[in-house]
Parts: C-alpha cells; structure tokens; sequence
C-alpha cells in the first residue's frame, strides 16, 4: 500500500455511496483488505503507509497504537456493511497485509476476521490470508492463527543471502523464511507464499539463483517475485543518493525474472500474473485476482484503498487521524473518485493483460487493437490467443508490460 494518496472528491461523513455502485452488487465477489500498518522497524526500501512505535508519539492516542488497533478495525468492518446495505455479500476473500500484522497478537487478528464473518458471513470456500514477517511468528503463534480461521499466510522472505537482506535492513536471518514454511504447514495452513525481491543493489545472479532454489527448497505453493522499485524519500533512495551503494538497472532486472521464470516452471509452478507463480490454479491468490479483474473490495485501516462497482476511496494515512474519524462516528475515507465507464475499460486491459489469461481484445479501441497486431508480430503477445480473441502476453511481452500496455490502451 503506498504512503502517498491521489486526489479526489471528499467522502460522505458516513461514507454512502452512489446508487449506482450497488447496482448489481450481489453478483459481484467482495474481498476486505485489513490493514495493519505497524512494523518492529523500517526496512530502508519501504514506501508503504507503515509506522514503528517511536514514530507514534503517546500524544496520538492509544487508539493509535497496535493495543487498541483491532477494535477500530472492526468498527470499520460494521461501517463497510451499513454502507453497503442488507444485500445478502457472503465474503470470498480475506487478506491482513501491512506493515507486519503478526506484530499484533493472533487474538486481535482473528478478532478482526471475526468482524467480518459476523457482519457479512464468510463463503464457505473463502481464502483467509495474513502476511507475516519470520522473525514475528513461531509454532504457537501460527497454531492460533490457524485455529481462528486463517489458512493462508505470506512470509516476507525477499532473499537467502544475508548482504542482501542487510542493504533491505530485513531483520531475519537466513534459512529462517523456509522454516516458517514447515511450521505453517504443521500448522494446518491450506497454502503458503513465499515473497522474494530482486534487483537488491549488490546482488548478482547466484545470489538471486540461491534465493529461488532457497525458497523452492521449502515447497511453498506460490511464489511472488518482485522487481525493487527505488521510491524517492526512502532510506534506500538517500542511501543511493549518497553514492553509499550502486543502483540497478533495468538490464538487470530483465535478466534476474528469466532467471526467475527458468527456475520456478523448472520446479512446476506456473506463473499467472506477470510477478506471481503457483504450482496449480488452487493455489493462485484469489484475493489479488479480484484487484486484477476490478471485482469490490473494502479496505479497512490507515490508507486503505477500496473499490465498489466504479468508485474507489482511500482512508486517511495516520492511526490518529483514522481512530479520531471513526470515534466520532465518521468514515475514515479523505477522498475518492467515480470512475467514468472509459476510465474502467482501460484499467482492465492495464490490470488483465498481466494476468496469464489475457485480456480479451474487444477491450480495445480500433486503435488499441492494430496495436496488438503489430505487438503479435514482433513477439510481445501471443499469436494463438490472439486469434482466439485474447491479448496474452508473450515471456518477453511480460519483460515489457509496462510499453506494451501503453500501446494498447491508446
């Protein structure tokens, strides 16, 4: 979740929508985000909306702190189901990210998934999952997660090789995130993700290969890889700045993710979205497909992101700020937008081309579609797909997303 917000038309102090984005909404899958933004310490590539206790002064409020967190959560979660009204919206999806969640006690976890079965009840195939750092869990800590209803979590591995993790200021140390793996399979955790980075300044190739057999090693069920993104007020950007360590380039990117698509379909995962591998369609992130395919999702928590048929909204950024909102019984919401029909038509080829099913092509303009010819004949997509009415990127279209996106969308 990135720390800074966009623009946009003020919130209802109770958060009503538009007519027109319930329209319809029974049909729809309805995910919930629930962000906790706290973190032992910050790692210097962060950009996300995160806090670390000495950054929130006593002066903010206990509301603000992670020791009264899981109760402002759940009065969002009762907001979320007066907003969208009595529509009968089983939840598909559940997903705590951060920050680290696992700083919180799992009974303040489960507490906050509890909110959301007991207002909107949980489908009876829903995905649970809670990211987790390594270094913040053990046996115990994931036996209680499991037991309130969690059955898939996310550790925050990023690489096997301690310099590495050293220049990410990540706090575990190596073999750590595999062992994690065991315990939360002993656990009773249905799937488990392993998340890597790569194009860490000072890593090479065999530094990067070792992280992907590291990782393998642990049999997860779906792997994430994620190029680094230098984010401008970082501690890593100012580090950079300083000529303390080198930046990467592009070239090398390219090369770390074929390096990374060799070795996961080697060992049988597949991937499904452009950083995303799984070993079967069972095991993708379901939650993440919905942000993919524009399906609703409520966000609850410090600049959380939300989506309902067309209109997106964020919270406000600051515990305090979010606690003093909701104690005086108003949405925590600082803006949002309606997006117009065309805006939504070009998110979809944005988000859908990355997936491995493609988008089809009678999302595209007439203009948007010769491109995608012209991108079939020099290899970005591919040509079988395409003839079936599908834009499916090719392994080199998917080193190039971003320019063959820009294309298509014109």
């Amino acid at each position: 979740m990135p720390s800074a917000l966009p623009d946009g038309e003020p919130v209802p102090p109770d958060g009503a929508l538009p007519a027109s984005a319930l329209d319809g909404a029974g049909t729809r899958p309805l995910g919930f985000y629930l962000h906790v933004p706290y973190c032992a310490t910050r790692c210097g590539y962060c950009d996300f909306n995160t806090y670390t206790a000495g950054e929130l002064r006593s002066a903010d409020g206990a509301r603000a702190t992670q020791e009264g967190y899981a109760d402002l959560v759940v009065e969002e979660v009762r907001l979320a189901r007066k907003v969208l009204g009595d529509t009968d919206r089983e939840v598909s999806t559940v997903f705590v990210g951060g920050g680290t969640p696992t700083l919180l006690p799992a009974a303040d976890l489960g507490r906050m998934l509890r909110a959301v079965r007991d207002e909107f009840g949980l489908a009876p195939d829903a995905e649970v999952t809670t990211e987790a750092n390594p270094e913040s869990v053990d046996p115990e800590y994931l036996a209680e997660l499991r037991g309130h209803g969690f059955d898939r979590i996310s550790f925050g591995m990023q690489s096997a090789r301690e310099h590495v993790l050293r220049v990410l200021d990540r706090r575990h140390t190596p073999g750590r995130p595999q062992r994690c793996v065991a315990e939360a399979r002993a656990a009773g955790f249905r799937q488990v993700n392993l998340d890597l980075i790569y194009g860490t300044p000072g890593e090479s190739d065999d530094d990067w290969r070792a992280s992907l057999d590291a990782a393998l090693g642990a049999a997860p069920d779906h792997v994430s890889a994620y190029a680094l993104i230098v984010e401008e007020g970082t501690g890593l950007a100012r580090r950079i700045h300083r000529g303390e360590v080198a930046p990467v380039d592009d070239d090398v990117h390219a090369d770390r993710y074929l390096i990374a698509e060799e070795t996961l379909t080697a060992a049988g995962l597949a991937w499904y979205e452009v950083s995303n591998w799984a070993v079967d369609a069972a095991a993708r992130c379901r939650h993440n497909e919905l942000y993919w395919t524009g399906a609703d999702w409520w966000g609850a928590g410090p600049g959380a992101h939300s989506h309902v048929g067309g209109v997106r909204w964020w919270n406000v950024k600051h515990p305090a700020a979010y606690a003093q909102r909701l104690d005086a019984g108003r949405s925590p919401g600082a803006g949002r937008e309606v997006l117009t029909d065309e805006e939504r038509r070009t998110e979809r080829v944005l988000l859908e081309l990355r997936l491995a099913d493609g988008c089809p092509l009678d999302l595209l303009t007439p203009t948007g579609a010769a491109a995608a010819g012209r991108a079939v004949a020099d290899g970005l997509l591919e040509p079988v797909p395409f003839r079936a009415g599908r834009a499916v990127l090719t392994l080199r279209g998917r080193l190039l997303a971003d320019a063959v996106v820009r294309d298509l969308v014109d």
